[in-house]
Protein backbone atom coordinates (compact mmCIF):
# COMPACT_ATOMS: atom_id res chain seq x y z
CA UNK A 1 0.00 0.00 0.00
CA UNK A 2 1.35 3.58 -0.78
CA UNK A 3 1.99 5.87 1.80
CA UNK A 4 1.28 8.61 -0.38
CA UNK A 5 -2.78 8.77 0.65
CA UNK A 6 -2.02 9.91 4.09
CA UNK A 7 -1.77 14.40 4.48
CA UNK A 8 1.54 15.59 5.38
CA UNK A 9 1.70 16.80 8.79
CA UNK A 10 3.45 20.44 10.18
CA UNK A 11 4.24 19.32 13.65
CA UNK A 12 4.99 16.14 14.69
CA UNK A 13 4.24 14.53 18.74
CA UNK A 14 7.05 12.06 19.20
CA UNK A 15 5.87 9.58 22.09
CA UNK A 16 8.74 8.55 23.89
CA UNK A 17 10.75 8.80 27.04
CA UNK A 18 14.45 6.71 26.14
CA UNK A 19 16.54 9.89 26.28
CA UNK A 20 19.01 8.32 23.46
CA UNK A 21 16.07 7.98 20.95
CA UNK A 22 15.13 11.08 21.33
CA UNK A 23 18.48 12.88 21.21
CA UNK A 24 19.16 10.12 17.62
CA UNK A 25 15.66 11.51 16.56
CA UNK A 26 15.99 15.30 17.24
CA UNK A 27 19.70 15.44 15.42
CA UNK A 28 18.15 13.43 11.87
CA UNK A 29 14.76 16.16 12.24
CA UNK A 30 17.13 19.66 12.45
CA UNK A 31 18.02 19.72 8.98
CA UNK A 32 14.46 19.30 8.00
CA UNK A 33 12.24 22.47 7.31
CA UNK A 34 8.65 23.62 8.81
CA UNK A 35 8.77 20.71 10.89
CA UNK A 36 8.42 21.34 14.53
CA UNK A 37 8.78 18.15 16.99
CA UNK A 38 7.36 17.79 20.55
CA UNK A 39 8.38 15.18 22.67
CA UNK A 40 5.69 13.83 25.21
CA UNK A 41 7.74 11.20 27.95
CA UNK A 42 4.44 10.72 29.69
CA UNK A 43 2.43 8.24 28.40
CA UNK A 44 3.29 4.40 28.45
CA UNK A 45 1.18 2.08 26.46
CA UNK A 46 1.47 -1.85 27.41
CA UNK A 47 3.03 -3.35 24.36
CA UNK A 48 0.97 -6.48 22.93
CA UNK A 49 2.87 -9.67 21.84
CA UNK A 50 3.65 -9.84 18.09
CA UNK A 51 5.75 -9.08 15.18
CA UNK A 52 7.29 -5.49 15.10
CA UNK A 53 4.78 -4.50 12.38
CA UNK A 54 2.15 -5.56 14.84
CA UNK A 55 3.35 -4.26 17.80
CA UNK A 56 4.44 -0.29 16.20
CA UNK A 57 1.03 -0.22 14.55
CA UNK A 58 -1.16 -1.13 17.60
CA UNK A 59 0.55 0.99 19.81
CA UNK A 60 0.70 3.97 17.52
CA UNK A 61 -2.99 3.49 17.35
CA UNK A 62 -3.57 3.42 21.34
CA UNK A 63 -1.20 6.52 21.36
CA UNK A 64 -3.66 8.68 18.93
CA UNK A 65 -6.57 7.71 20.85
CA UNK A 66 -4.65 8.77 24.08
CA UNK A 67 -3.33 11.50 22.79
CA UNK A 68 -6.58 12.85 20.57
CA UNK A 69 -4.86 13.28 17.19
CA UNK A 70 -1.36 12.84 14.98
CA UNK A 71 1.37 10.93 17.03
CA UNK A 72 4.76 9.08 15.98
CA UNK A 73 5.61 6.92 18.15
CA UNK A 74 9.41 4.28 17.22
CA UNK A 75 9.91 0.49 18.14
CA UNK A 76 13.24 -0.88 18.08
CA UNK A 77 13.73 -4.74 17.47
CA UNK A 78 17.13 -6.85 17.88
CA UNK A 79 16.88 -10.24 15.74
CA UNK A 80 19.66 -12.63 16.01
CA UNK A 81 19.83 -14.79 12.18
CA UNK A 82 20.76 -17.52 14.55
CA UNK A 83 17.63 -17.24 16.75
CA UNK A 84 15.22 -17.22 13.37
CA UNK A 85 14.76 -13.32 14.48
CA UNK A 86 14.86 -13.66 18.30
CA UNK A 87 14.93 -11.45 20.79
CA UNK A 88 13.34 -9.13 17.88
CA UNK A 89 10.67 -6.51 19.34
CA UNK A 90 11.45 -7.72 22.96
CA UNK A 91 15.71 -6.64 23.21
CA UNK A 92 14.48 -4.31 25.52
CA UNK A 93 13.72 -6.77 27.79
CA UNK A 94 16.28 -9.70 27.53
CA UNK A 95 18.95 -6.94 27.66
CA UNK A 96 17.30 -5.88 31.15
CA UNK A 97 16.72 -9.39 32.29
CA UNK A 98 20.76 -10.64 31.00
CA UNK A 99 22.54 -7.23 30.24
CA UNK A 100 25.18 -7.35 27.29
CA UNK A 101 26.87 -10.31 28.29
CA UNK A 102 23.80 -12.19 28.25
CA UNK A 103 23.04 -11.06 24.98
CA UNK A 104 26.25 -12.72 23.97
CA UNK A 105 25.77 -15.95 25.91
CA UNK A 106 22.77 -16.63 23.75
CA UNK A 107 24.82 -17.24 20.60
CA UNK A 108 27.85 -18.36 22.23
CA UNK A 109 26.68 -21.86 20.77
CA UNK A 110 26.21 -20.61 17.19
CA UNK A 111 29.07 -19.80 14.78
CA UNK A 112 26.79 -17.29 13.04
CA UNK A 113 26.71 -13.87 14.90
CA UNK A 114 24.64 -12.04 12.30
CA UNK A 115 22.47 -9.51 13.83
CA UNK A 116 19.80 -7.26 12.28
CA UNK A 117 18.64 -4.02 14.31
CA UNK A 118 15.08 -2.48 12.94
CA UNK A 119 13.66 0.56 13.76
CA UNK A 120 9.99 0.99 12.94
CA UNK A 121 8.73 4.92 13.11
CA UNK A 122 4.60 4.60 12.95
CA UNK A 123 2.67 7.51 12.33
CA UNK A 124 -1.14 7.61 12.85
CA UNK A 125 -3.17 11.18 11.83
CA UNK A 126 -5.19 10.74 14.96
CA UNK A 127 -8.43 8.81 16.57
CA UNK A 128 -9.65 6.41 13.49
CA UNK A 129 -6.61 6.61 11.32
CA UNK A 130 -4.48 3.53 9.92
CA UNK A 131 -0.86 4.06 11.08
CA UNK A 132 1.51 4.56 8.49
CA UNK A 133 5.28 2.69 8.79
CA UNK A 134 8.81 3.77 8.41
CA UNK A 135 11.76 1.00 9.11
CA UNK A 136 15.15 1.07 8.70
CA UNK A 137 17.12 -2.29 9.24
CA UNK A 138 21.17 -2.29 9.24
CA UNK A 139 23.03 -6.00 9.86
CA UNK A 140 25.63 -6.17 12.04
CA UNK A 141 27.40 -8.80 13.95
CA UNK A 142 27.16 -9.57 17.51
CA UNK A 143 30.00 -8.86 19.74
CA UNK A 144 31.40 -8.19 23.56
CA UNK A 145 30.33 -5.11 24.16
CA UNK A 146 32.64 -2.04 23.35
CA UNK A 147 32.63 1.48 23.84
CA UNK A 148 30.53 3.66 26.46
CA UNK A 149 27.17 1.43 27.39
CA UNK A 150 25.06 4.53 27.89
CA UNK A 151 22.61 3.54 25.50
CA UNK A 152 20.87 -0.17 24.97
CA UNK A 153 22.66 -2.41 23.47
CA UNK A 154 24.71 -0.43 21.20
CA UNK A 155 28.02 -1.32 22.17
CA UNK A 156 27.25 -4.80 21.60
CA UNK A 157 26.27 -3.89 17.84
CA UNK A 158 29.35 -4.06 15.89
CA UNK A 159 28.95 -2.56 12.12
CA UNK A 160 31.20 -4.58 10.09
CA UNK A 161 32.12 -1.99 7.14
CA UNK A 162 33.46 -0.10 9.77
CA UNK A 163 35.09 -2.69 12.75
CA UNK A 164 33.32 -0.38 15.38
CA UNK A 165 29.95 -0.78 17.34
CA UNK A 166 27.23 1.47 17.82
CA UNK A 167 28.69 2.96 20.56
CA UNK A 168 32.48 3.05 19.55
CA UNK A 169 31.50 5.39 16.30
CA UNK A 170 31.00 9.00 15.54
CA UNK A 171 27.06 9.93 16.11
CA UNK A 172 27.10 11.86 13.45
CA UNK A 173 28.76 8.64 10.99
CA UNK A 174 26.22 6.10 13.19
CA UNK A 175 23.33 8.44 12.66
CA UNK A 176 24.11 7.71 8.52
CA UNK A 177 24.10 4.24 8.41
CA UNK A 178 21.72 3.07 11.57
CA UNK A 179 18.53 1.46 11.51
CA UNK A 180 17.01 4.42 12.93
CA UNK A 181 18.40 6.93 10.37
CA UNK A 182 17.39 4.75 8.04
CA UNK A 183 13.79 5.09 9.17
CA UNK A 184 13.94 8.44 9.62
CA UNK A 185 15.52 9.02 6.29
CA UNK A 186 11.81 7.75 5.04
CA UNK A 187 9.93 9.71 7.54
CA UNK A 188 11.89 12.93 5.99
CA UNK A 189 11.11 12.17 2.88
CA UNK A 190 7.48 11.16 3.10
CA UNK A 191 6.89 14.67 5.03
CA UNK A 192 8.33 16.06 2.02
CA UNK A 193 5.91 14.98 -0.22
CA UNK A 194 7.27 12.04 -2.36
CA UNK A 195 5.61 8.83 -2.54
CA UNK A 196 6.95 6.00 -0.17
CA UNK A 197 6.46 2.56 -0.78
CA UNK A 198 4.98 0.24 1.88
CA UNK A 199 7.88 -1.74 3.82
Amino acid sequence: MSKSATSRPTHLIFLTSNAGKLREFQAGMSNVPNITVTNRADVDIDEIQGTIEEIAIDKCRRAAEIIGGPVLTEDTALEFRALGGLPGPYIKYFLMAIGHEGLNNLLAAYEDKTIYAVCTFAYCAGPGSQPILFQGRTEGKLVPARGPSAFGWDPCFEYPPAGQTYAEMDKEEKNKISHRGKAQEKLKRWLAGEEIDAL
